[in-house]
């Protein structure tokens, strides 16, 4: 055993000098198992090189065991909260923050940040009393906060948002922040640590209005935006908007879905109708690009001549079909171009930032149903003419990345590693265990075009709670998220509104090859 253990030892050192699949191929053969399974082969070397691929000195085995009842208290330290692989470290941003934090943006930047910008994705709910100054206006659900990375402190920015979910820091220094719901708007903010305790009155008109009772000119809903239940967003400096529709296939009935066998959400695009050109910061909402343009849906072709789509077409080529913003979902379904193509829960959405072809890539986690077998995946797709569109135009490619298993599934938040290119990615396990978030390699040199493999990072100790809003600090060695909607009796309200916490995580390293 000895001298196996020392075999394999040389073998883990020999992995920093070359590729995973180099290794592969030129290492000796030495069975790790008594079953001699060569996947299991693989997976043992990712965690005994994990120092090298991923940062950490040893990933987790089994995620934290399942927990019932109101599990967090005001005196547990941050590390109850997460089990971490081995040089990881845990503490709390907050502990004040609404309930149901979800994602956040960086402010002013990733790379000098001084706030957290969340969205809270409550349901819409009147808290009673009225806001101050002049309280003329009543208290609505928190929507979307800021929190001050060196105090803690929590304010409220917007206030009445229907599930506020998916949010961005524009190339141009606004916030969007959007809404997950089947009629779900857009709102765009200027200055956000400017503007605190501003309401949407109604979310028909997008009425906004500030604690006074007078119109904001701080904060627009975005109406030439789809209409759709919004997480994931993707903007370029263009003022491109790449954003995916969370619904589930077969739901029904209207306004959610369209019967027992209609498709899932589809990807849809944003094009101003006047492209950006300049990194210069707006100072007027009415200078956004999100003030005017074109919404677009995916599909996907079976073939690579014409637009031959339908069931079974969810990769290949793709072209964009137009759709109205204010029916982007039923248009999709139902449009003139031909219905869009549907996915299993489309979440959160990125680009790719180490992407170096022609157009952009983005991924994104489709979090299907793990009790049903179908455990999730990341589908990435290239678009090599993010604008203008030209209608019907098979611009985009569009593959699975990573699939999910008995272990890791439930696919929801993802977030790719600055300098290492390493996808992180958070799962949303409802009542079926606790959430875990998983590391996973980029594709290499090796003749298939899915990640080189996962390891399993961060556990949630809570049950009753998942892990959500994960993200890297610009220089990747910190991560920040949110243990979302935890089971609060133990815990007081702030604002008359339940709390989650907010959490830091440290001690991620970054390989020297990496360093350039």
């Amino acid at each position: 055993m000895k001298k196996l253990q020392k075999t394999f030892m040389k073998w883990g050192a020999a992995v920093a000098k070359m590729s995973l699949a180099t290794a592969m191929l030129t290492a000796p053969w030495v069975p790790l198992h008594a079953a001699d399974d060569f996947g299991t082969n693989v997976e043992q070397l990712l965690r005994t090189n994990s120092m090298y691929w991923f940062g950490v000195q040893a990933p987790l085995g089994s995620s934290a065991p399942p927990t019932s009842g109101a599990y967090r208290t005001q005196a547990q330290p941050a590390s109850a909260q997460v089990l971490l692989a081995d040089g990881l470290k845990a503490e709390y941003v907050t502990r004040t923050i609404g309930n149901n934090a979800d994602q956040f943006a960086f402010w002013p930047s990733d790379e000098s940040p001084t706030h957290l910008i969340f969205c809270i994705e409550g349901g819409p709910q009147d808290l009673g009393g009225t806001l101050p100054p002049a309280m003329l206006v009543p208290k609505k659900n928190p929507s979307v906060q800021r929190v001050h990375l060196q105090t803690g402190a929590v304010d409220t920015i917007l206030r009445g948002m229907n599930r506020c979910d998916g949010i961005r820091r524009t190339p141009w220094g606004t916030i969007l922040a959007t809404e997950e719901t089947s009629d779900g708007g857009a709102y765009e903010i200027l200055g956000p640590l400017q503007v605190t305790n501003h309401t949407v009155t109604s979310r028909v008109t997008g009425t906004i209005v500030d604690p006074n009772g007078m119109t904001s000119t701080a904060i627009v809903k975005r109406t030439n935006l789809p209409v759709i239940a919004f997480e994931g967003l993707a903007i370029l400096p263009s003022g491109v908007l790449f954003g995916g529709d969370e619904l589930r296939p077969g739901t029904s009935p209207p306004p959610d879905g369209f019967g027992p066998d209609s498709d899932g959400g589809a990807l849809f695009k944003f094009v101003p109708a006047t492209l950006r050109t300049t990194n210069d910061p707006i100072t007027n909402l009415d200078q956004s690009p999100f003030a005017t343009g074109t919404v677009y849906a995916l599909q996907i072709s079976c073939v690579d001549n014409k637009q031959q789509f339908g069931q079974g077409c969810e990769v290949g080529n793709g072209a964009w079909v137009p759709v109205s913003a204010a029916h982007a979902r039923e248009d999709a379904y139902r449009g003139q171009g031909g219905q869009a193509t549907g996915y299993y829960r489309p979440e959160d959405l990125e680009l790719d930032p180490g992407y170096t072809g022609e157009g952009v890539r983005i991924c994104w986690t489709d979090t299907q149903e793990e009790v049903g077998k179908s455990f999730g995946e990341v589908v990435c797709a290239v678009d090599r003419l993010p604008a203008p569109v030209n209608v019907g135009q098979r611009t985009v490619t569009l593959n699975r990345y990573v699939e999910g298993d008995d272990d890791f599934n439930s696919f929801d938040n993802l977030d790719f590693q600055p300098k290492t290119g390493n996808v992180y990615i958070a799962e949303d396990p409802g009542t079926h265990g606790n959430g875990d978030v998983f590391a996973c390699l980029p594709d290499g040199d090796d003749r298939d075009i899915k990640t080189d493999g996962c390891v399993k990072i961060l556990s949630v100790t809570d049950s009753s709670a998942e892990p959500t809003g994960f993200k890297f600090s610009a220089d990747g060695t910190t991560a920040y998220l949110s243990i979302q909607h935890s089971n609060d009796a133990n815990m007081p309200l702030v604002d008359g509104y339940a709390t989650d916490d907010i959490i830091k995580i440290t001690g991620f390293k970054i390989h020297p090859r990496f360093q350039k």
